[in-house]
């Protein structure tokens, strides 16, 4: 198995002038929101577009892929039942699957054992005072690019494949409604995989999304995690992430973490997440 580059050489990275210029015009971000990204090219084994790598954000439903690989690596066999909540959870981003397995696994435990195994330096448990708001966790770009690779690099077949194997078949429409096909999804060129986050939209999605996911029960309130409190960054403020691998033998290993102003709409942080995504994606490619 290949090892993971350690964190002092994405500082290094960081300190090279103008990476994602090299290939291409690096994104521009809009006034009143915050990115960052993470892009790392397995074909020439380096990172190729960096910005804000390490900042924390709360992590939406990205934190599923971690309740995932914390749930098959700790387990020889997977029951029919909980197969079918890994993969509603992990393609069309069911909520109530991810409290399940979070509930069962032991809440901010899972955070401290995947971070601790996979190497993972900004990703840690929601406060205390919140134990169960698993969307809580923050983690950053690097952080995801890590465990995505890990996936592909480190990790025992059955879990890599698994996980994997259901981001490759992400459905257009989450379980609450909401459609997921912002970022990634419809700024790269298939082939790809995908887990996508979103959080502070309320539990109504503006227009109802019309692909096919089933749910598997009343989705978690995000009004209500908004209002748990402080220890959570960006708290307030919508977050739209787009993470996942892209390009043909997943060349591409992509991290895009965004959140904006106080009461901005979903279609307007979809514009500019997608944007942001495409132009990523064209910086390092062209």
């Amino acid at each position: 198995m290949k090892p993971l580059a350690a964190v002092p050489l994405l500082v290094a990275a960081l300190s090279a002038p103008a990476h994602a210029a090299e290939a291409g015009k690096p994104p521009r971000v809009p006034a009143g929101t915050t990115a960052a990204w993470v892009v790392f090219d397995r074909q020439a084994g380096k990172f190729v577009a960096v910005k804000n790598a390490h900042r924390k954000y709360r992590s939406a439903s990205v934190v599923k892929i971690l309740i995932a690989i914390d749930y098959l690596e700790r387990r020889k066999g997977v029951p029919p039942a909980d197969a079918n909540l890994l993969k509603v959870m992990l393609r069309s981003s069911d909520d109530d699957a991810a409290s399940t397995f979070w509930d069962r696994q032991g809440k901010g435990q899972i955070i401290v054992r995947t971070a601790r195994k996979l190497g993972l330096s900004d990703t840690t448990p929601p406060p205390a005072s919140r134990p169960g708001f698993w969307g809580y966790t923050s983690l950053s770009a690097y952080d995801i690019v890590r465990t995505y690779r890990y996936l592909l690099d480190r990790a025992d077949a059955r879990v890599r494949d698994t996980i994997l194997g259901h981001l490759r078949k992400s459905t257009p429409c989450g379980t609450d409604g909401f459609d997921q096909t912002f970022g990634i999804p419809d700024a790269v060129p298939r082939p790809w995989a995908v887990k996508q986050g979103w959080s502070g939209f309320g539990t109504t999605p503006p227009v109802r999304c019309n692909g096919e996911a089933r749910a598997v029960g009343a989705p978690i309130s995000w009004v209500a995690q908004r209002a748990a409190g402080s220890g959570v960054p960006d708290y307030g403020r919508p977050v739209l992430h787009s993470t996942g691998l892209a390009g043909k033998g997943d060349r591409y290993v992509m991290a895009v973490l965004t959140a904006h102003p106080t009461g901005g709409t979903w279609s307007s942080s979809v514009r500019r997440t997608t944007t942001l995504t495409k132009d990523l994606y064209r910086s390092v490619t062209s």
